[in-house]
């Protein structure tokens, strides 16, 4: 009896933490080269057939490997107890998410928000349409996901920032801004979070901003919040304790993934 019950508390404990990590690479022909993707899928056993699509984008000098393993290591379990499917691409070093001026091998913003959607819901048991497909990111993530996701509601219907550098201006030599927008003022006013505005008052999309009290970016994200109010633009802005670091955006992106739950749930 024993071994029967030992048996089956295995088999209950395979089946919650049944599912499946990819790891793959998908050809990005407007970079002309192979971005690695990490994808969690829900375990197959279970009701769902198709399911929701959060796509996380790493900060500065990440990868997706390093999240699963220090930003968000609970995203493994989050798949089967939210029904989701996370997809998780390399957006480099110092990407920065965006389509280059300067440099073609960098073209993220079309990879983001074109290629690799298109890739996923070809491969992958996806529900379509914005309603069911969120971009959560944090520091360089959180200005991808807020410079991209505003420019595309028709793929993106959620949006989350966690500690989201807002303004790169002050920080142009030390992460290497300079290589992906070049040398050009004016060139990075275009580039901005602020410059977002116009198309976040009518994308209809689901803001969420979030960032540590102690975090030198703190300011930055109240001075978009107190933008977005000025604007009317409805959105979602949270601050607790905490720097810029993985200790924060880690417990902050659990707050963030329940809020995605009670989207996808209509709630």
């Amino acid at each position: 009896m024993k071994k029967i019950m030992l048996l089956l508390a295995l088999i209950i404990t395979n089946c919650i933490q049944a599912s499946k990590t990819h790891s793959i690479t998908v050809y990005s022909a407007s970079m002309g080269k192979i971005i690695p993707v990490l994808v969690i899928v829900p375990d197959k056993t279970t009701i769902k057939s198709n399911y929701p699509v959060i796509y996380i984008l790493h900060g500065y000098s990440g990868n997706p490997q390093r999240t699963l393993s220090q930003d968000i290591p609970s995203l493994v379990q989050r798949a089967d107890t939210d029904q989701v499917i996370f997809v998780l691409p390399d957006g480099g070093f110092n990407s920065w998410y965006v389509n280059s001026p300067v440099n073609k091998s960098i073209q993220y913003e079309t990879f983001i928000s074109k290629e690799l959607p298109s890739y996923t819901e070809a491969h992958f048991p996806t529900k379509k349409g914005p309603k069911n497909c969120c971009l959560l990111g944090w520091s360089m993530g959180g200005f991808g996901t807020l410079t991209i996701g505003s420019q595309h509601p028709e793929t993106f219907g959620i949006l989350g920032s966690m500690c989201g550098v807002i303004d790169f201006r002050d920080y142009v030599k030390e992460y290497d801004i300079d290589k992906v927008l070049g040398n050009d003022g004016f060139v990075w006013e275009q580039y901005l979070v602020r410059s977002r505005i116009t198309a976040l008052e009518t994308s209809g999309q689901r803001i969420l901003l979030d960032c540590g009290t102690e975090d030198p970016l703190a300011q930055q994200n109240r001075q978009f919040h107190d933008l977005l109010v000025q604007h009317k633009i409805l959105h979602d802005y949270m601050e607790h304790p905490g720097n810029h670091n993985a200790a924060y955006w880690s417990k902050a992106a659990l707050l963030q993934l329940d809020f995605f739950k009670r989207f996808f749930d209509g709630k």
